[in-house]
């Protein structure tokens, strides 16, 4: 069960940064859950575990990692896109 949870968690976190930054995340939902794992782990590098913990995931730093994650991931995107 906590591994289903873990999933959840992060695809919430991800749908949530997606919707923050106005930028949608490729792959639909699966592609939420992955920023939102990649955001957890980039938020809890930077960050100190601080704020609630859903499914073992400090939900304040793997949000704003999330965000990192999705603004830097649109800026390869659109430059690959370019040429």
């Amino acid at each position: 069960m906590g591994i289903i949870l873990f999933l959840i968690v992060g695809g919430l976190i991800g749908w949530l940064a997606g919707v923050i930054v106005g930028k949608g995340v490729p792959f639909g939902i699966i592609g939420n859950i992955v920023a939102g794992i990649i955001g957890a782990w980039i938020g809890g590098e930077l960050l100190p575990q601080f704020g609630p913990v859903l499914g073992g995931i400090a939900i304040f730093p793997a949000l704003i990692g999330s965000i990192i994650f999705i603004v830097l991931l649109s800026l390869i995107l659109n430059a690959t896109r370019k040429r």
